[in-house]
């Protein structure tokens, strides 16, 4: 059996942020929720999440677009992760500009749970496609097996 997918929640309006991560919690993921950009920064350093689901309008030293440039940065996040948005800007400008940044997906508020959590299922199921093909590779073999 796969652990369970961490994931990594930048939002700062408290009620929202709740919902998430029980939404999340309640489907057997683990949760580290946060309010600003920095204190994301950090948890992702600690962390190693698997997914990161993140607000663009926060307050602090870093928005969403920074966090997301970081993340994209940061040896332990650099490409492996999916980065989902959930905002309230709804412009061709903001979309974007989160997609050059590193986002991989992005939902407007208010969001769909339903969305949100097949997206979040799908991460795993590639997750644990993954992890199977390289259990089945032989020894010193860069290639999975057919």
């Amino acid at each position: 059996m796969n652990p369970p997918l961490r994931i990594l929640v930048l939002e700062d309006e408290d009620s929202i942020r709740r919902m998430i991560s029980a939404l999340v919690q309640a489907r057997g993921f683990e949760v580290v929720a946060v309010g600003t950009g920095a204190k994301a920064i950090d948890e992702a350093a600690k962390l190693f999440p698997d997914v990161a689901i993140l607000d663009l309008m926060v307050p602090g030293a870093y928005d969403g677009f920074e966090v997301i440039q970081r993340l994209r940065s940061m040896e332990s996040t650099r490409a492996k992760i999916p980065i989902i948005v959930i905002s309230a800007l709804d412009d061709t400008k903001s979309r974007e500009r989160a997609t050059a940044a590193g986002a991989t997906m992005y939902f407007v508020k208010p969001f769909s749970a339903i969305a949100l959590l097949k997206e979040l299922e799908a991460v795993k199921a590639r997750s644990a496609s993954q992890m199977s093909m390289r259990a089945v590779r032989p020894e010193g073999s860069t290639e999975p097996k057919e």
